[in-house]
Formats: C-alpha cells, structure tokens, sequence
C-alpha cells in the first residue's frame, strides 16, 4: 500500500476495529460470542453453519471478493485509468483500505459524512461527486487541509450559485483554495450537472473569480444519460472530453501549482465505454488524471448488475462474481405452495429487484447444499420473506435458504458487521461498515 493512500494513523485506526466488542448491535452473529473482541471472534475461525449464527445473515464471499478486486485493479492498468472507487456502495474503511491496496488511487464519496468517515481512517485522497455548499462541511474540509498537506480533496461545482455559497464559506479561512471541477450534465432531464458547454464556462469563470477555489478539472456520470446505449454514452463521454480541451486551450487550468488536469466519470455500468473515449483524450498542457469511480464492483451482485456490467459486452477482459449471499430460515410452510423464510425489507436489498433463493441447506444449516430450484421469493415484508414453491419441492422449517441480492448499495447498508466467509464456511474477518 503506498505510503501517501492511507495515513498511519488510518492504519492504526483500522487495526483497533478488532478491538471492538461482540454485543447485541451486530445481526445474525453467535449469542455466546457476547464479550470477545471482533478479533476474538475472528481468530476463532467459526464456521458459518455450525458455529452458533443466527439468521437472518449477510456473508461476504472472501475468494470472491478478492477475485473482484484483482480484476478492477488490472483493467484499471490495462486501460491506463486512475482508479477512485465510490465508497458510498460499502462504506466499509476496510474494504476502502483493500481497494487502495489493490492500487486505488483514493476513493469516491458522495455526502460530508462519508468525507468525514473516510478521513478518520486515514484516506488521503477524496473526490467528492457532488457539489458541496454546506459552510460546516466546508468548514471542515478547510481545516482538514490546513492540517494535512497530504490530503488531497476534490469536488464538483455544477452552478455560479455553488461558487458563491463556497467562497463565502471559505473566504478568510487560512487553508489552501479548495479543488473543483466542473460537472457536465449528462442530458436534459439527468441528474445534477451543468447543462450546456456554454453554461459550464459561465462556471469556470466563476471559479477563477475566486481566491478560495481552484478549477482542476472537468467531471460527469454517465449512467444518466437519457435513453442510454454504447453510442449515446460514449457520445456524451466525447462532450466531456472535448470539454477538457477546450477549457484548456482556453487556460482555464492555471491554477497555482497545479501539476494535473482531472477528467473523470464511470459508474458500474458503462465503465468500458469510459476506457474508450478516455483513451482518446488528446495531450492537454499537463498530464491528464483519467478517473474513474466505480465502485458496485467491489462485491457484485446477483441481479442488476450482473446484467448490466460492462464485462457483459467485453467477456474477453474477465468476469466479476458475485460475492454477497444472505441466509435466511424457514419459520413456516403453511402449505405446498408456500413458505415464508426470516429476512425481509430490514435485511435484504429490494429497491431494484428481489432477492433470488439459490441454495437450501438442512435444518440450522447442517449438512450439504442444494440448488433450490422451484423455488421462488414473490415479495418481501419488512422481517419475512414470501417463498413461492413449485410441487413437490421438498422445502421445510428450519431449513437455511441461501439467497443471491440486486444492488450492493442497498444491501451493505443494512449490515453493521458482515461476516467474511471462506468456500468452505470458516468465517475469516467481519468487515464494519459506517452509514
């Protein structure tokens, strides 16, 4: 891990997460592991069927995971990409301090708290996707800067009114000027953004009216493109590029002691598209930050994105797998054609589709695997899950059912502390997560 990605004190931060105690705040976790220490309890190697879990229970694939990782880490070289996840998917420092040892850049954040947890345990680089208008936060920020020249901070500015609001904050506060780079829209009727090139230079020029900011960039997502497709997207991704060369022919980026100029976009489903047009950037006047912030990949899933991710279109550069499964008991089977299992809305992404049975296993967990074909979820309660069975599925209460979940966003942030699972059930980490 490089020296100037996580801070020593990050460091020392992550290593006493083990230190913390094994109590009733963490789902799904074993009643009488109450009183040791997370690194207790993982020291002790628990397998996850027969080491006194309850369900309902988030585990993390560990080869899965890891296999995830690797491969970002090397498309992101392969592609001559920096590589800034978005933490907002895991919040998990432990899985921001993996990302960076798997050649991260820094990571992608999306509201002032998640700054503020990234920086507690030692990030030291930050891009923050959205403007940042709030005087406490700025505040904050400021001194954060002041404090630690190594920490490197970045966010958009999408309006002349977001220039002024931040300048107010910060005029008079002894720190270096805070970085920004404008945010092209990705169309009409998208998200936040400037809308038009014209607007974005009304913008740029609001920024170097000011002493308290510096414009070190241009910036997009390009999973709002209306109507996307390959060719839309990467004509819009085109727009953001051509943005960067003519702000720079334009000497927009002359800020004081500025060494790179950063272009970035790249959510979880158009990340090839990126690479392509990134790659065609022209030489501007200093090197080109090409970043990307994808983060979703880290864990995978087993619906959305499964369909959605770009090794879909290019199998030839590898496969992400799915790493997250959530297990569940069956409390009841009131008939044949029904059963109701323990997870619900509290414990189960939902928002983009629901989650999918994959395996049974016996009562408690016990015993082999079995696909759990016939076997369906039709709607989730806020604490049960409603299973629909075809005849003669042999299904009954107290059997754990293994489910494959739509989403990563939405599923860690229902978990506190998630187990980290081997293939063969040892339990190896629990990683925390801070939403």
């Amino acid at each position: 891990m490089a020296a100037d990605s996580v801070s020593a004190r990050g460091r020392e931060r992550l290593a006493s997460l083990a230190d913390e105690p094994v109590d009733h705040r963490f789902k799904g976790l074993p009643p009488d592991a109450e009183g040791l220490t997370v690194g207790e309890l993982a020291a002790e190697r628990r397998n996850l069927f027969s080491g006194g879990f309850t369900t309902p229970l988030l585990a993390l694939s560990a080869e899965r995971l890891e296999h995830n990782l690797r491969l970002m880490e090397t498309y992101a070289e392969r592609h001559g990409l920096v590589f800034a996840p978005h933490g907002k998917t895991s919040m998990a420092p432990q899985l921001f301090w993996r990302q960076i040892e798997h050649g991260a850049w820094g990571i992608t954040l999306a509201v002032p708290h998640q700054v503020r947890v990234a920086r507690a345990f030692g990030v030291q680089r930050v891009f923050l996707a959205n403007e940042l208008v709030d005087s406490a936060a700025l505040a904050w920020v400021s001194a954060q800067l002041a404090a630690d020249p190594e920490f490197r901070f970045v966010c958009y500015v999408d309006s002349v009114r977001g220039v002024e609001l931040m300048d107010a904050a910060l005029r008079g506060v002894s720190s270096p000027p805070v970085d920004v780079v404008v945010e092209l829209a990705a169309g009409e009727g998208a998200r936040t953004g400037v809308r038009t090139e014209a607007e974005c230079g009304v913008v740029a020029d609001a920024v170097a009216g000011v002493e308290t900011l510096r414009l070190v960039g241009v910036a997009g997502y390009e999973g709002e493109v209306p109507d996307a497709d390959p060719e839309r997207v990467r004509a819009w991704l085109r727009r953001l590029t051509a943005l960067a060369v003519e702000f720079d022919k334009a000497g927009r980026f002359a800020g004081a002691g500025l060494d790179e100029i950063v272009v970035s976009a790249g959510g979880s489903a158009w990340f090839d598209a990126v690479a392509d047009v990134f790659a065609e950037l022209p030489e501007l006047s200093l090197p080109a930050l090409k970043l990307l912030r994808s983060g979703a990949y880290v864990s995978h899933d087993d619906g959305h994105y499964r369909e959605v991710t770009p090794f879909v279109r290019v199998p030839e550069e590898g496969a992400l797998q799915p790493a997250f499964r959530l297990w569940a008991q069956i409390v009841s089977r009131p008939s044949a054609e029904q059963a109701f299992a323990n997870a619900g809305k509290r414990d189960a992404a939902y928002d983009l589709d629901l989650p999918v049975v994959q395996v049974v296993r016996g009562e408690g967990g016990e015993g082999g695997e079995l696909r759990a074909d016939g076997v369906s979820i039709s709607s989730l309660s806020d604490q049960h899950a409603w299973i629909r069975t075809g005849a003669g599925v042999e299904l009954q209460v107290g059997d754990w059912v293994g489910m494959g979940l739509s989403h990563p966003c939405t599923s860690f942030d229902k978990w506190q502390l998630i187990p980290v699972v081997e293939q063969d059930g040892t339990v190896v980490d629990y990683v925390r997560t801070y939403f």
